[in-house]
């Protein structure tokens, strides 16, 4: 277009062009500056319903407040309302803030913020300390410099306007903003009220928040399970407040730094006001005001239906009686009794093993089968709120499984053998733990019963059966005495065949065991032997351990129809050495 060789013809074509361009550029910047005054105008109203939505939960306090029929449930309205007020104080300091953000914006901007209400004004109707939540409503279609954007900058990013560490009223709101959710969620974590029915309610001072400062987090999922390990962490917030305290400190928490344009370390402030025309910055802060509207209806919210008759719907009430399935004679037990109610049309949602149970009359019924030990079962539960959304929650069932047990007993059998493992099982039916205890023995665990053995050289022992109840308690149900004995002798063999049998003269091998009848299993050791055959010369072989090779040549010799003995001195578990005989035919 500016070539030297065009003709004025084609230098007037480019003109026309290069004006053309421009107007269209103008067009469609004034159509994004105005797609900006509806988005404010949008996020205005959005103010206003969440603004009405927390009058209307606060006006359902007044109302249970004003009901003296009930004296305990007026008496916790009447401390809730004092909450929301602490509630509602700082809520009006952050909208009061915002506000004066605005129209400073819109000051230095050059535009006229000083006329109200009339055809031209930018101000429809001023914020008025008499109605402290609600927003100065405003027209910015009557905003002359819309696309300005250098005001906007240096108010809310300072003097440098520094995208990265921003200054300037923009970062004094940051801070209030931060500091306006932690001290809401703490309100709420710290207004939990009990009352009495003469209608004396108390602050329930073990239930308490410290809000912290999450910086980093990758998206909201993320922020949320932080929160909750900082929650477990405090352990002093009621379980029912958690979920609704995550989520007003989500929604009041914007991700400090990220990256723009491949810049790293942008300041929230800078990627949202950095060149923002003027309406797009006062749109930005009425979305603020949104939130912390939003937040403070939800927080009046969940104080309202800490007095009944709040987010969920019930139709149908059902008494119910808990305790257990199973007592023993004499023994303490408590039958817990309420008043369920459930809508008939919400039935809860459960899941066990991540599948759904199917309910009914308000409640699931699983069927199961007792395995050993102890179960552990979990799982959630849902309901329905007015509102559509579920409400979730963990449960837990511990159920202890005992075996079903008999008992016979052999009194004249009651041993207990010194220096033995004596096997005993204990059973206290119809507990979930069962202890045995004695005296004049040692007793250790062993598997699913215990090893016991007699102490000393005393003749008598006792042991005692406990069984132990859920809350600790210890009850004893059985003591019983029994005679200490030493083990018996065992039987020798030779090879497989016991004395008076018929052996082989090719073993060579002696064994000290009890016969089958003798159903203890204990293990002995042949310390010796000597081998004797009648009218052999000579003396007889002998040798130590088992083997008996030493007297092979004599065995040799010995005629078929002959017999043989054997005296060995064995040692058994006990220590005690034993002197044994054995004769066997050839």
């Amino acid at each position: 277009m500016a070539g030297g060789k065009e003709t004025p013809r084609q230098k007037m074509i480019g003109m026309m062009y290069l004006v053309l361009t421009a107007l269209l550029a103008l067009n469609v910047s004034k159509a994004v500056l105005d797609a900006f005054v509806a988005i404010e105008e949008n996020m205005q109203q959005a103010c206003l319903t969440e603004y009405a939505r927390g009058q209307e939960k606060l006006g359902g306090l007044t109302d249970v407040q004003g009901d003296k029929s009930n004296p305990g449930a007026s008496a916790k309205a009447k401390l809730l309302i004092e909450a929301v007020g602490r509630i509602d104080k700082i809520t009006a300091d952050q909208i009061k803030m915002i506000d004066d953000i605005k129209i400073k914006v819109l000051s230095e901007s050059g535009e006229d913020m000083k006329s109200i209400g009339k055809e031209e004004s930018i101000i429809t109707a001023a914020y008025d300390t008499k109605d402290p939540l609600r927003p100065t409503r405003m027209d910015l279609m009557h905003v002359q410099a819309k696309d300005q954007y250098d005001v906007p900058m240096a108010v809310m990013l300072g003097a440098e306007t520094d995208i990265k560490k921003p200054a300037g009223e923009g970062m004094k709101l940051w801070e209030s903003i931060k500091k306006f959710r932690n001290v809401l969620c703490e309100e709420v974590a710290g207004s939990q009220v009990t009352a009495d029915t003469a209608g004396n309610a108390t602050l329930n001072t073990k239930f308490k928040y410290k809000a912290p400062d999450v910086k980093e987090f990758k998206d909201q999922t993320d922020l949320g399970l932080k929160l909750r390990k900082d929650i477990d962490r405090q352990g002093t917030v009621n379980e029912e407040d958690i979920n609704e305290i995550i989520d007003m400190y989500r929604g009041l928490t914007m991700v400090e730094f990220s990256e723009v344009h491949e810049v790293a370390g942008v300041h929230w402030l800078g990627k949202t006001f950095d060149h923002s025309p003027s309406v797009a910055a006062i749109a930005s802060l009425t979305s603020l005001e949104m939130k912390v509207l939003s937040a403070r209806a939800h927080a009046v919210s969940v104080l309202r239906a800490r007095v009944g008759g709040g987010e969920y719907s019930f139709n149908k009430v059902m008494p119910l009686a808990y305790g257990p399935e199973v007592v023993n004679s004499n023994e303490e037990f408590e039958v817990e009794i309420l008043m369920a109610a459930f809508d008939t049309d919400k039935q809860p949602e459960v899941i066990f093993n991540g599948e759904k149970v199917a309910a009914a009359e308000g409640k699931a019924r699983l069927k199961l089968k007792g395995t050993s030990g102890t179960m552990e079962l979990k799982g959630t539960v849902a309901i329905q709120k007015k509102n559509g959304d579920m409400t979730k929650r963990d449960w837990t069932k511990t159920v202890t499984v005992m075996k079903p047990s008999g008992s016979i007993e052999l009194p004249d059998m009651n041993v207990l053998y010194r220096g033995y493992a004596n096997k005993v099982n204990a059973t206290a039916s119809g507990y979930p733990e069962t202890s045995l205890t004695g005296s004049g023995v040692s007793i250790s665990r062993s598997g699913e019963g215990y090893i016991v053995k007699p102490v000393g050289r005393a003749k008598n022992a006792t042991l005692s059966v406990s069984g132990r109840t859920a809350d600790g308690k210890s009850v004893s149900l059985k003591t019983m005495t029994f005679r200490c004995s030493n083990l018996p002798k065992p039987s020798l063999y030779w090879g497989g065949t016991a004395s008076g049998g018929k052996a082989s003269k090719s073993q060579t091998t002696l064994f000290a065991k009890y016969p089958p009848e003798i159903p203890l299993k204990a293990t002995f050791s042949i310390v010796n032997w000597e081998c004797q055959v009648p009218g052999a010369m000579g003396r007889p072989p002998k040798g130590p351990g088992s083997n008996i090779s030493a007297a092979s040549n004599l065995l040799r010799a010995v005629k078929s129809g002959s017999q043989v003995s054997f005296i060995c001195t064995v040692v058994g578990p006990d220590g005690i050495q034993r002197k044994l005989a054995g004769a066997y035919k050839i």
